[in-house]
């Protein structure tokens, strides 16, 4: 088969936004090293066109939502409609199963294989945005009954991403993990400069990489904290990540007295990889993750991570962190056990063997699979700095 035009779209990316923003840029990156045309649309305040490392990226003008923080949505369904005629798409990959769905009827037209990819599982978000779990979970059937049978097929990152689609009876998922670079994220680069100004010698030092939005659920960082420094524990609390409920955390941090940091959206890629790989641990308390990009990244620096037992992330760091339910003192409790159970030593290095499990290069292939397209041959493994385990 010779290379294809991978036309992508994605809603709900922002300048400061995170996971998924890295996939997609990872995913184009990968499909153009395989010799194919990686195409991605995406919303902004205006139109541009460039040519990028992961492939042409076309923006095209969308409507804000409110209280997001800045994300925006494709509304103008026939000015899209038009460019997806003029691209002549070989594959269609879309990232937004609710304003983005009727694209799957476009493709079926157009005679276009399409896939939608499955980033956040559907009653997972509902529930975190209070709708009782019975209501939610009929919503998320709904919705994903439809998107089903809108698409070739249905791409989820993990086996707990794909349980909502089995619950439906969907015979069309398949299964692609992501990724994270191995080469850019490592134990060395863990900066004792970078660590002092935000801990003492004698402080844990805490960091939070996520979405300030309620779907993240980044209170529970908070409260966590405040649980530790309760029983005794000199801790830190580090977040780098923006949204709408950053002004609220803040007060809330204040209030009780936190030692919290607020970074704010970090666009360095070496400055938050340092300064995941600087902390004692991450914490990922987002119910909802499909996957948990930001923990993975960590993990990566050789910092081990405490995630949602609600999550997907008990799949993804296996026995290299730890679980803990929705609330503050089970996080506090997870913390103090996995620093107490490993030495420093054994734990980070196990982190960084756990995310060796999940290079790029796999999620590229997978993929790529997913569209019944040629992948480029796999590496034994992806490069590392010298002196990396």
């Amino acid at each position: 088969m010779s290379a294809l035009r991978i036309v992508r779209l994605a809603n709900f990316v922002a300048p400061a936004s995170g996971g998924l923003r890295t996939a997609l840029r990872e995913l184009g990156k990968g499909y153009r090293a395989a010799g194919h045309d990686p195409v991605l649309i995406v919303p902004g305040d205006r139109a541009s066109d460039r040519e990028t490392e992961q492939g042409r990226v076309l923006t095209l003008p969308g409507v804000p939502l409110p209280g997001t923080g800045g994300y925006r949505v494709l509304t103008d369904r026939r000015r899209l409609a038009a460019l997806l005629a003029d691209l002549a798409p070989d594959r269609l990959e879309v990232s937004d199963r609710t304003t983005l769905r009727w694209t799957g009827k476009w493709a079926r037209r157009a005679r276009v294989p399409a896939v939608m990819v499955s980033h956040e599982t559907a009653d997972g978000v509902l529930r975190t945005w209070g709708l009782p779990e019975a209501a939610a979970r009929r919503a998320a059937d709904a919705l994903n009954t439809r998107t089903a049978h809108a698409y070739a097929r249905v791409v989820c990152t993990t086996e707990f991403a794909e349980r909502e689609f089995v619950r439906i009876g969907a015979r069309n998922v398949v299964r692609a993990p992501l990724g994270v670079d191995l080469a850019a994220r490592h134990p060395a680069l863990r900066d004792p400069g970078l660590r002092a100004r935000h801990a003492r010698g004698d402080e844990m030092l805490l960091v939070m990489c996520s979405r300030l939005s309620v779907e993240k659920r980044p209170g529970t960082a908070l409260d966590a904290l405040q649980a530790l420094r309760r029983r005794g524990v000199r801790a830190v609390l580090v977040v780098a990540g923006d949204g709408p409920l950053r002004a609220r955390l803040a007060q809330r941090a204040r209030e009780r007295g936190l030692p919290v940091t607020f970074l704010g959206h970090v666009a360095d890629r070496d400055a938050l990889g340092a300064l995941q790989a600087s902390a004692d641990v991450c914490l990922a308390p987002g119910p909802a993750e499909t996957f948990g990009l930001a923990a993975l990244e960590a993990m990566a620096c050789g910092t081990p991570v405490v995630a949602s037992a609600s999550s997907a992330l008990s799949e993804v760091i296996g026995s290299a962190g730890a679980v803990a339910a929705d609330h503050g003192e089970a996080f506090a409790d997870s913390v103090e056990t996995l620093l107490t159970v490993r030495r420093e030593g054994e734990r980070r290095a196990a982190a960084r063997a756990r995310a060796e499990c999940f290079g790029w290069d796999t999620a590229v292939a997978a993929f790529l699979a997913a569209h019944d397209a040629p992948a480029p041959a796999r590496r034994s493994r992806p490069g590392v700095p010298k002196g990396v385990a």
